[in-house]
């Protein structure tokens, strides 16, 4: 995770789509439009669920094994939510370099604490 954070620096720097620090206004606004844009790209992997939800349905209402078509239907979306997660991330490393967190440590302290949870639900996905 650290050479991805050092990469994404490099390239933002290199793209010109740091955030901007001239000012307070200028930050503020800056981290508002990179925060925007990360929430059109977890949309974006929302949409390709979607795709592969329909898929799978209309493949089970032509009499298709569910099972099957779930696997067709993620081998078809693999390649662009992959893309989407991807820019996700790039999001994500761009905040954590601005606010200097390694996104490492921050995510093995963040797993302990969710395992050390006292009030877990059940059968959910902690976040």
């Amino acid at each position: 995770m650290k050479n991805l954070q050092e990469y994404s620096k490099h390239f933002q720097d290199e793209m010109n789509w740091q955030i901007k620090t001239d000012d307070y206004e200028r930050t503020k606004s800056s981290l508002l439009n990179n925060y925007m844009l990360l929430t059109t790209e977890v949309a974006e992997i929302a949409e390709e669920l979607r795709k592969a939800f329909n898929s799978t349905n209309t493949a089970i209402n032509n009499g298709m094994d569910e099972h099957e078509a779930f696997e067709m239907a993620k081998a078809s979306i693999k390649e662009d939510l992959g893309k989407e997660l991807a820019d996700c991330l790039a999001y994500i490393t761009k905040f954590a370099n601005y606010f200097e967190i390694d996104l490492e440590d921050s995510f093995y302290t963040k797993m302990e604490e969710v395992k050390n949870r006292k009030n877990k639900d059940v059968g959910l996905v902690n976040k």
